[in-house]
């Protein structure tokens, strides 16, 4: 098992507001990009895709590009005219292992999205097909819901919302969140274990 799988293991076992708790809240996502199904959780390595208005021919390179478990995290500078990805797009991504893709624009096809089960968060949907003229970018920084992104990041996404780790911290904020969630089953049981009686002691305790 490699590191990034057993990273990718841990992060997917926590959610999203544990994250954010950890990371003091300073690289959450505008809660504008959402999943386009409730289920839908993504948590790995991030490849950032920046593309000029209205443009999509640069994310089938980062398709090209990636690697299993990865996830495309696509600038469309929040364009809802036309999509980044459709159907055939998402097939070619899911087909070499990409984990899914969170854009700040929009994408096309959603019910077959749902279907093939591929993770999108995204601004929302469209019937209109990007151009293909050129000019994209992969790799470098980019900004996603007005957090700065940079290839090799970590992302966690469910229906809460969007964390962006930066690679350095992933380490100390993965064992913060964990920290956080232990912290926190203990106090829902010290609270609601007996009803109203451990409830109103746990009230007085923190009001004192």
């Amino acid at each position: 098992m490699t590191t990034v799988t057993m990273l990718e293991q841990r992060l997917l076992a926590l959610p999203t507001t544990a994250i954010s708790d950890a990371t003091g809240g300073h690289t959450n996502v505008d809660a504008s990009i959402k999943p386009l199904a409730d289920h839908f959780k993504i948590a790995g390595r991030v490849v950032t895709v920046r593309l000029p208005d209205g443009e999509n021919g640069a994310v089938l390179e980062a398709i090209s590009k990636a690697e299993k478990g990865d996830i495309l995290v696509i600038d469309a500078k929040g364009n809802t005219n036309r999509a980044v990805a459709g159907d055939f797009v998402m097939q070619l991504a899911q087909g070499v292992g990409v984990q899914g893709f969170v854009v700040d624009g929009v994408i096309r096809d959603l019910a077959a999205a749902r279907a093939i089960d591929f993770p999108i968060f995204s601004l929302g949907t469209t019937v209109a097909a990007g151009n293909k003229h050129g000019g994209g970018v992969v790799g470098g920084a980019i900004s996603l819901g007005g957090v700065v992104v940079q290839s090799g990041d970590y992302l966690i996404g469910d229906i809460d919302g969007i964390v962006i780790i930066p690679q350095a911290d992933i380490e100390q904020v993965i064992q913060g969140a964990e920290e956080k969630v232990a912290k926190d089953e203990v106090r829902e049981q010290q609270a609601l274990h007996n009803g109203e009686q451990s409830i109103r002691a746990y009230l007085a305790k923190v009001l004192t």
